[in-house]
């Protein structure tokens, strides 16, 4: 299987880790670039490129998607995507004979977009999965070739979530690669009628009322919307993250465990 993989922050680098360790390694990993992180802005590579250059993967990390990227890619079969964060045009779906599979943690057509784990928690989903479909130029729109079923844990946070479906995700890639090569696979159409879309959350979209929040959406919030983009409120004119059911952050502070966060912070009001 000589193919491609896009994809950069830690689900894609779990699903690459996998592949890699099932003897399915890409002949190339494309990540976006090393950009500043943390308090100190300190230059940080992206997840995908330290498990490649950890089994030896070529990586390219281009800005911009041009005739020079094309010639790199050149010669490959296919590609997997998952969490790229580019959109990809049809010049550079067409390189590829067999196509782009591209990895989707919802069960397509549900939870198109950016934010479908923490779509899927602040809508009280109880199941939710993965799913593997041919890429097109629409968002999240191309025939399914695969899907894989997880349920939902009342205590799933984003993070967690997110690594459970990344190793679904790979899983059900090693299931599927080889059938698929050996066109053995017929992608099926997605149901358009039942397409439901997500959207980027923004800071705002995270804010606690603490006196006026349903329990039920408080909890969702907090487990869906850490670490970004952080659910948080505000008390006399602080500004307090709530991490978790038991830790705070005061702004500019540092972390801190309270019994039960939001009958603390209600206490304070």
């Amino acid at each position: 299987m000589k193919f491609a993989f896009f994809g950069t922050p830690k689900f894609a680098a779990i699903i690459l880790e996998k592949l890699i360790k099932s003897g399915m390694p890409p002949a190339l990993v494309i990540c976006n670039p090393d950009k500043p992180a943390g308090r100190k802005q300190i230059i940080t590579p992206p997840p995908t490129k330290i498990v490649a250059e950890r089994h030896g993967i070529p990586v390219a990390q281009p800005e911009i998607l041009d005739s020079n990227f094309q010639l790199l890619v050149s010669g490959l079969d296919f590609a997997v995507v998952a969490a790229y964060a580019k959109i990809l045009p049809q010049a550079i779906i067409d390189i590829f004979p067999k196509g782009l599979l591209g990895v989707h943690p919802s069960l397509l057509p549900k939870y198109r977009g950016t934010t479908p784990i923490q779509s899927a928690i602040l809508s009280g989903e109880t199941e939710t999965g993965t799913t593997i479909f041919m890429l097109d130029e629409k968002v999240d729109h191309g025939e399914i070739v695969a899907s894989s079923k997880y349920k939902v844990l009342s205590t799933d946070t984003y993070e967690s979530l997110m690594e459970k479906l990344a190793e679904l995700s790979g899983e059900l890639l090693v299931e599927t690669l080889p059938k698929f090569v050996e066109g053995k696979i017929k992608p099926e159409a997605q149901n358009e009628a039942a397409a439901m879309y997500t959207k980027k959350f923004k800071t705002e979209d995270a804010f606690v009322d603490l006196s006026k929040e349903d329990p039920v959406m408080l909890d969702r919030k907090i487990r869906a919307l850490n670490p970004q983009p952080g659910a948080y409120t505000i008390i006399d004119g602080a500004r307090i993250k709530i991490l978790d059911r038991d830790t705070i952050q005061y702004e500019g502070k540092t972390p801190r465990k309270v019994k039960d966060s939001i009958s603390y912070l209600k206490s304070l009001l």
